[in-house]
């Protein structure tokens, strides 16, 4: 199936605050949806997870959005010939990882996919669920979340700390300015509409969404405008052992995500 078009009269805006960024390759939509995977530095880690996404035969496009990798992880042949990645795109302007998502949404807005699923390229996240987001954003939710904690999903090996932290202040938090109770808000393993990210409304992409907000921010804004929100369990499992894939480390990173939360519960972030 193609994409369809610009949908009516849900086009993108001429005016979008992006950061600069090259495409290394891309093609014409061969799917509705299309799955968005932000990345930096993750290694192997991204290649076996396209590698298993190839295999399950998941039949949605893939738009990789990297953020500047040093470690040959996004070499561009390796990626589109062998692992089945339909768009490269690669951000050389400021700011992080809400910049790779305004990048790839607007990829994929103007390409005219009718939704977009989000997914980790670390490996954590359980890709078999992505049929799942497909289907809810098909049945007509405009915001689907993906939850290790609701019955059916599964939690392998998340550090303590990062557990309490999400279960018992951010789900809470975001939930407080929501109106909708969610019980796992820090997982990037979720699904957009188009109606909902092109709603005037929104207006996902402005150039406040630097780090982690953006995914505060559209949590919140989706249930407060009457959108209909899903959340599904999901699985996600970090390392037995080593490191845990993450980006925000120390006490600064963990008080920078306070901030941001506070500010979207706050209202900050709305047009």
């Amino acid at each position: 199936m193609r994409g369809n078009g610009e949908n009516g009269a849900l086009a993108l805006p001429d005016e979008l605050e992006l950061p600069a960024f090259d495409s290394k390759f891309s093609a014409p939509p061969t799917t509705p949806y299309v799955i968005l995977i932000p990345v930096i530095n993750e290694g192997e880690r991204i290649l076996t997870q396209l590698a298993g996404m190839k295999k399950s035969r998941l039949e949605l496009d893939i738009v990789l959005v990297d953020g500047g990798s040093t470690d040959g992880s996004v070499e561009p042949s390796r990626l589109e010939r062998e692992l089945g990645v339909h768009t490269l795109l690669v951000k050389t302007g400021p700011a992080r990882l809400s910049a790779q998502l305004r990048v790839g949404m607007a990829h994929s807005l103007r390409a005219g996919y009718r939704g977009i699923v989000t997914i980790d390229g670390n490996g954590k996240d359980d890709y078999r669920a992505i049929p799942e987001f497909v289907q809810r954003l098909e049945g007509g939710c405009g915001f689907v979340q993906g939850s290790r904690y609701l019955p059916g999903g599964t939690a392998e090996n998340t550090p303590l700390a990062r557990e309490l932290a999400v279960r018992f202040l951010h789900a809470p938090l975001i939930s407080l300015g929501a109106g909708y109770r969610y019980t796992d808000t820090t997982n990037g393993f979720r699904g957009f509409s188009r109606g909902f990210l092109l709603d005037p409304r929104v207006r996902p992409f402005r150039a406040v969404f630097d780090t982690y907000n953006l995914h505060y921010y559209l949590s919140i804004r989706a249930p407060r405008l009457g959108f209909r929100v899903c959340e599904i369990p999901v699985g996600r499992r970090y390392p037995a052992r080593g490191s845990t894939p993450s980006k925000i480390g120390g006490l600064r990173g963990k008080l920078h995500i306070l901030k941001q939360t506070l500010l979207a519960v706050a209202g900050a972030y709305d047009p």
